[in-house]
């Protein structure tokens, strides 16, 4: 396994490894047998950097989410886990009230939402302080970003959490709550959490975004930000599109619908099969080793397609590769 540093003040700044696993899923859709053994095998390889959210996942059985942090604190306690695994979790998407779709019935980014919120999540982790928490969403509710900032800082000023980090906002949002922050002296986001991947996105289709506009698809502004602000981390969900790389019974979809896709897969495979690897680990050491390094965070149904994800860390592509990857339009 290889890490990076997350994060710049030595006393919440983590060592994680470059390779994040996703638990959305684990409690509900995965059972708990094949979670642990996911897990376990994550963590047996020097995985670190576990992912979830306080609303994980509320949509499979129309609740109000927590399975999957829950989960995530039994399989702690179970095996002595304890501070060397970096658990991010996120607030403000949980449903108000039992949901199974997605609405703007959220709880929101206000300054009582974050303090209970994260309270629960611990709770639920069984953790005194929270390695990572995320601010999930845009909040629909225009609570004051100031507010949020201050909320926020208040729990990583009390110990309750370390990192801060932001997820699905746009760009300047996402500056102008770090201003707030610089200028109070007060801890900001450091690390962001978008969908990001190999193939490029469309970002023009109204089904592609939600009501207020919020995307949460890495674009040319994002990646610009990030090489300016070169201490900032990206970590990047859904790298491997459900499968759709490997797999004919998942199509791209819409997003992916244009004249520069099929140039791009080409190239994908063509890569693939000069260095004997998979397009899925093509994807994620193309990630891992770009001018903006990346975190990918993969998800896993079972132990085998974890194992795949691993070995791509171990995956060095050539200048050649890399350019060929890069060029393809």
């Amino acid at each position: 396994m290889r890490y990076r540093t997350i994060g710049t003040d030595p006393r919440t700044r983590r060592e994680v490894s470059v390779l994040s696993l996703g638990a959305m899923l684990f409690g509900t859709v995965t059972d708990e047998p094949t979670s642990y053994a996911i897990l376990d095998r994550y963590v047996e390889a020097g995985g670190t950097f576990i992912d979830t959210s306080d609303n994980y996942a509320f949509w499979v059985n129309g609740t109000q989410g927590g399975e999957s942090e829950e989960l995530l604190g039994r399989w702690r306690r179970s095996r002595g886990v304890g501070d060397e695994v970096v658990i991010a979790t996120k607030l403000g998407g949980r449903p108000l009230a039992p949901s199974a779709t997605f609405s703007e019935n959220v709880e929101g980014l206000s300054a009582k939402v974050i303090r209970e919120s994260a309270e629960r999540s611990r709770e639920r982790l069984g953790v005194d302080r929270l390695d990572l928490l995320y601010a999930h969403i845009e909040d629909p509710r225009a609570v004051p970003l100031r507010e949020t900032v201050e909320g926020f800082a208040e729990l990583v000023a009390e110990g309750a959490v370390g990192l801060l980090g932001v997820s699905n906002h746009w760009a300047w949002r996402v500056e102008r709550a770090r201003t707030l922050a610089a200028a109070a002296g007060l801890p900001g986001y450091e690390v962001l959490q978008y969908h990001h991947t190999y193939l490029r996105q469309r970002t023009d289709l109204p089904s592609l975004r939600s009501k207020d506009g919020t995307q949460g698809v890495v674009t040319g502004d994002l990646l610009s930000y990030l090489r300016a602000e070169p201490e900032l981390a990206l970590v990047a969900y859904s790298p491997l599109l459900s499968g759709a790389y490997v797999r004919e019974d998942k199509p791209l979809g819409a997003g992916f619908d244009h004249a520069g896709t099929p140039a791009r897969l080409a190239a994908l495979r063509e890569v693939a099969k000069e260095t004997g690897a998979t397009p899925n680990q093509v994807v994620l050491a193309w990630l891992i080793g770009g001018e903006v390094p990346i975190i990918p965070l993969v998800g896993a149904s079972s132990v085998a397609q974890l194992d795949e994800s691993l070995a791509a860390v171990d995956l060095e592509l050539t200048p050649g590769q890399r350019a060929r990857l890069d060029a393809a339009r």
